[in-house]
């Protein structure tokens, strides 16, 4: 029964930290370089990518294309639904010293790690930092 126990002790823990959520470290990293991004759905179910300082876009995702940045930009939009935040504020791409690449709401807090997803997600996102056109 002791055995038992401890399970039980672990899994109360365990579920108490992510009730309350875990605190975040603060970054010791250095941003290399980040861009503010506005994401817009279009009627025709493609997504434009523009910079926040510039109206004209510079990619377009198609439909039926990109679905890792389709289902990251979804998590994240549903957050701003939930919070009553709407498109205004963009979004922070970061590429930072440590290797790291993050997508930041400004409006929610919330940070993805892109990279932890694998090379080619953080190939989709990594050319938005740069200026070009993109068409997949």
């Amino acid at each position: 029964m002791g055995p038992l126990l401890g399970v039980a002790a672990l899994l109360a823990v365990t579920i108490g930290i992510a009730l309350i959520g875990g605190t975040r470290a603060a970054d010791t990293a250095n941003v290399l370089h980040q861009r503010q991004l506005v994401f817009e759905d279009r009627a025709d179910g493609a997504v434009t990518v523009r910079d926040a300082t510039n109206t004209t876009a510079f990619a377009i995702l198609d439909p039926g294309t990109n679905g890792f940045i389709r289902a990251a930009l979804r998590g994240m939009a549903r957050e701003r639904m939930r919070d009553a935040h709407g498109p205004e504020i963009p979004f922070r791409l970061v590429a930072w010293d440590d290797g790291r690449l993050t997508l930041d709401d400004p409006a929610t807090g919330r940070r993805i790690d892109i990279k932890a997803f694998g090379h080619t997600q953080a190939e989709a996102f990594v050319r938005f930092l740069t200026d070009g056109s993109t068409r997949p």
